[in-house]
């Protein structure tokens, strides 16, 4: 079964472009991701009582245009398939035309899992009853995200390749902190738009993998990689650990 909502573009999530910020984009779909499963009664009230909770493991999204503001957008989703202790949620992103047509511009892959509060690991209830009836089934042929290396500053010969190098350091906040007692999934991909970014006129696809949970009062180090097709991402932890990486890149047309 799919589900639909319809989102006007506020002041507060556009940049100074007035276009929809990238971080601000992540946020809605998991926005209604959680609306929806609320409303499937499998959201995160329904955990809440077993201690578990929702968290994002992976999300890829292409966009050929940030809505401005004022603007709509709706937000077709369903759930693809319950496998492996994964949930795998698509969307595809339209916006309504003057003559009452909807224009595809947008869609998303995202894999989700359920975390155990009490142990902070990845657990599989996709058997249980009140997933059933949950999975509508359509697979979205979204192209496969590229690998993505390690960032190495000290490797010259990347930072040949590259037009802007360089690592940023942050420190978790109070304000970093969500519902589910860790750094909220939004806040890695707004540091890395604060490192670099990349002109937000051209249509292009986002890659990112959470990796790791980080805490309030952690330390964290956003590397990155600009080139002129693309910028990557790394994000690691005071020991080195990878907590996060992803990639955007520019493209030509949407692959879904």
């Amino acid at each position: 079964m799919k589900y639909r909502h319809t989102i006007i573009v506020p002041y507060q999530d556009v940049d100074a472009s007035r276009r929809l910020r990238l971080y601000s984009m992540e946020n809605y779909l998991l926005n209604v991701a959680g609306k929806v499963a609320d409303e499937m009664g499998i959201g995160i009230p329904a955990l809440l009582p077993m201690n578990y909770t929702w968290i994002i493991t992976h999300a890829n999204i292409e966009m050929l245009y940030l809505p401005k503001h004022g603007e709509q957008m709706i937000v077709e989703t369903w759930i693809e398939r319950n496998a492996h202790m994964l949930s795998v949620r698509d969307f595809r992103i339209y916006q309504p035309q003057a003559d009452g047509s909807e224009k595809l511009i947008g869609c998303a892959k995202t894999v989700w899992a359920v975390l155990s509060l009490d142990t902070r690991e990845i657990v599989n209830i996709f058997d249980t009853p009140m997933f059933d009836g949950a999975i509508d089934g359509e697979i979205l042929n979204m192209a496969r995200a590229p690998r993505m290396r390690p960032i190495n500053l000290d490797d010259l010969e990347t930072i040949i390749e590259a037009i802007q190098a360089g690592e940023i350091l942050h420190e978790i906040q109070y304000s970093d902190v969500d519902y589910n007692r860790h750094c909220n999934s939004c806040k890695y991909l707004e540091w890395m738009i604060n490192a670099v970014q990349m002109d937000g006129t051209h249509p292009f696809r986002l890659d990112i993998n959470y990796q790791k949970e980080l805490y309030q009062g952690d330390r964290m180090f956003t590397r990155f990689l600009k080139t002129p097709q693309a910028i990557q991402y790394q994000q690691v932890d005071e020991n080195g650990t990878t907590c996060c990486s992803a990639r955007v890149s520019i493209i030509d047309n949407l692959t879904c």
